[in-house]
């Protein structure tokens, strides 16, 4: 079973449509004894990095989703959940984040030539041929998102191009994040998340 973070923020009921789509019983929850016994827990995401952090802070859910985390406990972010992920963000001050993964998160550019946000779809380009998630390059996935992870090479799976190469599937170990929608990205969202839910019925992450 996996555990949907519930602290009323993110796409979670298309999420769990994609996981009922591949058979993965999920619950949405904010309770730790549930979280702690999932087999893998997912944190979603819509909105701004601080009220989100608020929202995990309100439910007590920050030192969880960090002790499971440093615990071994599967780990998916996506989009705003994958920046939660890092250790901070410069949106509007600067905010911790749950520091599961290494580096920060900071506004896109907006003198690149490219609109802010970026929204709607882009191509991937795998960094990491060894990553479990190869699969995805050269695939279209949807984004919207405003700021994007400045994260170490070593965590960059694949990355989009908009004026600037904006890291799209970050690893370090069990913890995984998505800047796009793999909910809202087609049969190519529904891959990836396929791929995830085999590293944990597998119990493999050890390519990063």
């Amino acid at each position: 079973m996996f555990a949907i973070v519930d602290y009323d923020t993110g796409n979670t009921r298309n999420l769990k449509k994609a996981f009922d789509y591949l058979q993965v019983p999920t619950t949405l929850t904010a309770d730790p004894k549930v979280l702690n016994q999932a087999d893998a827990v997912i944190l979603p995401g819509v909105g701004a990095f601080a009220a989100a952090m608020q929202a995990l802070n309100d439910r007590q859910l920050v030192p969880v989703l960090q002790q499971l985390g440093q615990a071994g406990k599967p780990m998916l972010g996506i989009c705003l959940g994958m920046q939660l992920l890092f250790q901070s963000s410069s949106e509007y001050g600067d905010h911790a984040g749950l520091g599961l993964l290494k580096g920060q998160v900071a506004a896109i550019p907006t003198n690149l030539g490219v609109k802010v946000p970026q929204m709607g779809w882009n191509q991937n380009n795998v960094q990491q041929l060894n990553s479990p998630f190869a699969a995805i390059d050269g695939q279209f996935t949807y984004f919207v998102h405003s700021y994007y992870a400045v994260s170490p090479a070593d965590q960059i799976v694949a990355t989009v191009d908009h004026g600037i190469a904006i890291p799209s599937i970050v690893q370090r170990q069990n913890v995984v994040g998505m800047q796009f929608h793999p909910e809202k990205s087609g049969q190519v969202g529904l891959q990836q998340l396929a791929t995830f839910k085999e590293m944990v019925m597998a119990n493999d992450f050890s390519s990063n």
